[in-house]
């Protein structure tokens, strides 16, 4: 699983760092190649020739290498990486990635790295229960980085708790776990719906709603990362796709959306609709612009439109997922488990506008899962980009091996 990948190893000042060894040596067994960034700190507990030695490249801990002058660049670093793992992470270094700060190589790498981040925090019971290390453990978690739980024993301080790192062992099933889920959606097609509906009234005038078209831009760029075959169906938003592997397909209404989706689900691994779909659109509509005064214009009747969840729930087979999601304003749960029990749905995501930077036009989300086996899985507010990923590993886990 992890041959040829390439790992970024940050490792922070404190005692754990000198697990950082046997972690550096079980990646190159395990076939990754594997660079190694220090704060200088770290170099109270344990040499970078010592890394260097065992990674077989060279340790950056400063910008410029000494005298002569060379640029450790950042930037190259945080693109070469498959992945980043912070390993020890201390207290100071867990607040400075919460804070978006980059006075060290290290967190200017964080920063600058576009692959998956996992953070294994090490320090004193009492330093990881204080509530500012709690609060940013939140904060980094809603940018999408994931936690490798630290250990509960006998701690440097001579006391016993929660804080010590994790061990290299389980640290490296947490790095297998992550390209396990990064695989397998691979070459599996999925379709994603994303933003509003547009239905005219006139040439000029539209009903439609306030959807950005976020959520679901994210949720492409988090099943693509995963290797997924993603056909994203976009009603008009402002927003670009980033990975290859999104194959994007523009509509305006609720109708244009309907009949893109019936062609392309049949062929699909799943589905998952985020899209705002306008419920209802002008019986009729005008040729030309409405002018003010215009006779019949203080009535506007209505229509229905085509119910794209329910329509693709007739259609699925038992080997496709299908999931929505709901956004309600009240009875919250009780509309969501109608929803999906009635459109046939394989799990659904509940957002509510009553929940402070949940709903439209934000960059963070507050959702809750609810399986068609009665689960719900509950998640804290975050940004749109973490949640997408929340999403994304919660398809993974459903999903067969083989479609």
């Amino acid at each position: 699983m992890l041959k040829g990948k390439r790992i970024l190893l940050g490792v922070t000042g404190g005692i754990a760092a000198y697990k950082s060894a046997f972690l550096v040596r079980l990646l190159i067994k395990a076939g990754a190649e594997v660079k190694v960034v220090m704060t200088p700190a770290a170099h109270q507990f344990i040499t970078p020739l010592t890394l260097a030695t065992l990674s077989k490249n060279p340790v950056a801990t400063q910008f410029t290498n000494g005298e002569n002058g060379e640029w450790n660049n950042h930037i190259d670093l945080g693109l070469w990486g498959d992945l980043m793992v912070i390993a020890p992470a201390s207290a100071n270094t867990l607040s400075k990635l919460a804070e978006g700060r980059s006075d060290n190589l290290l967190v200017a790498v964080f920063l600058s790295a576009r692959c998956p981040v996992l953070v294994a925090p090490a320090m004193d019971l009492d330093m990881y229960s204080n509530k500012a290390t709690q609060i940013n453990l939140v904060r980094i978690q809603q940018n999408g980085v994931k936690i490798i739980p630290p250990g509960t024993g006998e701690l440097a301080s001579g006391l016993s708790g929660e804080g010590r790192m994790a061990e290299p062992e389980e640290i490296l099933k947490f790095i297998e776990a992550t390209f396990t889920n990064a695989s397998r959606l691979s070459s599996k097609k999925i379709l994603v719906t994303a933003g509003p509906t547009y239905e005219a009234i006139d040439p000029v005038r539209f009903i439609g709603n306030h959807s950005s078209g976020k959520m679901g831009f994210e949720l492409a760029e988090a099943l693509a990362e995963r290797g997924a075959d993603v056909v994203l169906v976009s009603g008009p938003v402002s927003l670009q796709t980033k990975n290859p592997r999104i194959e994007r397909k523009d509509v305006v209404s609720a109708q244009e959306m309907f009949e893109c989706c019936m062609e392309i689900f049949p062929t699909c691994h799943a589905a998952i609709l985020s899209a705002a779909v306008a419920d209802f659109r002008p019986k009729n509509v005008a040729d030309s612009k409405i002018k003010k005064g215009a006779s019949g214009i203080n009535e506007i009747s209505l229509e229905e439109t085509p119910d794209i969840l329910a329509s693709l729930g007739k259609l699925k087979s038992k080997k496709q997922i299908l999931a929505g999601f709901a956004l309600e304003t009240n009875n919250e749960i009780a509309n969501a488990k109608t929803k999906l029990e009635s459109k046939n749905l394989d799990f659904i995501v509940l957002n509510s506008l009553k929940d402070f930077g949940a709903g439209f036009g934000t960059d963070t989300n507050k959702i809750s899962i609810l399986t068609n086996e009665g689960k719900t899985i509950n998640f804290e507010l975050k940004s749109k980009s973490a949640v997408a990923n929340d999403i994304a590993d919660h398809l993974v886990t459903i999903s067969p091996n083989e479609a």
